[in-house]
């Protein structure tokens, strides 16, 4: 007790050495539990994002020609045909595994006096698992839909609750058996009846289709035209960037062939391969771990530096007062633990304050800007979520400090320590 009220004395005496040492402490950790709440926002925006889609999938789009081939000039459209979907799901059994198509036109679609206008999508069962659908209520679309060309309808829970003009705040069970009472009944879509079948949870990217199968669609809105739609499949097998690559080649060397454009031509035919996406996204994600870590140690590092210039500084004034204590039979040890439990007490002290006061901050982040989005034209992307760290991480980094702090301490504690009592009484 005595030694700590010592300690309280020597820290009102130095008012601004102890503060600039605390300062230093706060400052390092606050920074880093900030960067790292920060990067872990943007990282997890992205993660959000990837998960809703099945990682082991392509969709495949038609494009324009960019080079000239047998005769024909580049610029030419290419429209995805019937003979694409075929071609896909018969002459690459070693890789693909289920494929299916989207067809997606626009259309009212009416209950009574309400009416919703959206983008009516044309699908095959699998579009569920590619897409990461998730049903609230009913079924999706089935092979007896594509086969029979039923006129089923599969709605966004946001869409049915337009058409039933329900109220903007309701509990999840009232929701529920509201949006319940619409399976099974007919709404127009168009000129044309449909039964609604299911209703699936909107996701928080600020567009929904509503589904239907995809020979309905095709039928009724695209039976004068060759245009397919677009293609999408799940595959197997493919676990580097470089299986991936070959694949697409011999994939879109196929189709090209088949429209008449160059094998490679790669603006002739797109694809979206999910799985080279997550591989892309994961380098990045490792190499913004690393830079924000990097950032971290070095803000640290700069608030350890301040400690131990700090300290050097407090041990040179206090050497006049150590040679006073040896003179009159101060132990070595006595010298070198008071300014290691004074540099200890600093260092926990202020440490603590930075990370709590980092903690805050991304609590703050989180409440202000996390789930942010960010319109991007034909969807809402969301940039930021959860822009916290873990309270490991907040200890740890403190402990870090506390512990550099100590080291940074116990070195001119040492010298103090074997300093000759003659030679600190001279010392100014």
């Amino acid at each position: 007790m005595e030694l700590l009220n010592e300690i309280w004395a020597t820290a009102r005496r130095n008012k601004l050495r102890t503060a600039l040492t605390g300062f230093a402490v706060a400052w390092g950790i606050f920074m880093l539990i900030v960067l790292l709440g920060a990067g872990n926002g943007l990282i997890n925006a992205q993660l959000t994002q990837s998960d809703r889609f099945l990682s082991s999938s392509m969709v495949v789009f038609g494009g324009e020609t960019s080079k000239p081939f047998n005769g024909l000039k580049e610029g030419r459209s290419i429209h995805l045909q019937e003979r694409d979907i075929t071609t896909t799901d018969k002459e690459f059994p070693a890789v693909i595994d289920n494929v299916g198509a989207q067809y997606r036109t626009q259309a009212v679609i009416s209950l009574g006096q309400q009416y919703i206008s959206t983008s009516l999508s044309g699908v095959y069962p699998n579009h569920t698992q590619i897409d990461k659908v998730q049903m609230m209520l009913g079924r999706f679309i089935n092979n007896i839909d594509i086969r029979e060309k039923r006129k089923v309808l599969v709605l966004s829970n946001k869409q049915a609750q337009e058409l039933l003009a329900a109220p903007s705040v309701e509990t999840s069970s009232q929701q529920a058996k509201r949006l319940s009472t619409l399976i099974g009944r007919s709404v127009n879509v168009g000129s044309f009846a449909f039964k609604i079948v299911g209703i699936y949870k909107e996701n928080e990217n600020g567009r929904a289709d509503a589904f239907s199968s995809y020979s309905t669609i095709k039928n009724i809105y695209g039976a004068n035209t060759d245009d397919a739609g677009r293609i999408e499949f799940t595959f197997h097998g493919l676990s580097t960037e470089t299986e991936n690559e070959a694949f697409e080649a011999d994939y879109r060397a196929r189709l090209n062939t088949s429209h008449q454009a160059a094998p490679d031509d790669e603006s002739a035919v797109w694809l979206w391969n999910r799985y080279t996406q997550n591989l892309q996204m994961e380098t990045g994600i490792s190499i913004i771990r690393l830079a924000l870590w990097i950032v971290g140690l070095f803000t640290l590092l700069s608030g350890i530096v301040g400690v131990s210039n700090i300290m050097l500084i407090t041990v040179k004034e206090r050497t006049h007062e150590f040679g006073i204590r040896k003179a009159i039979g101060a132990k070595p040890w006595s010298i070198l633990k008071l300014i290691i439990i004074e540099s200890v007490i600093i260092t926990t002290v202020f440490g603590y304050i930075g990370m709590l006061l980092g903690i805050g901050a991304n609590e703050w982040m989180n409440a202000t800007i996390g789930h942010t989005k960010v319109d991007a034209g034909l969807f809402k992307a969301t940039m930021f979520v959860d822009p916290t760290v873990g309270i490991d991480v907040c200890i740890e980094a403190t402990l870090v400090m506390v512990i550099a702090g100590t080291i940074a301490g116990l070195i001119p504690a040492f010298k103090a320590s074997r300093i000759r009592p003659i030679e600190a009484l001279r010392a100014e």
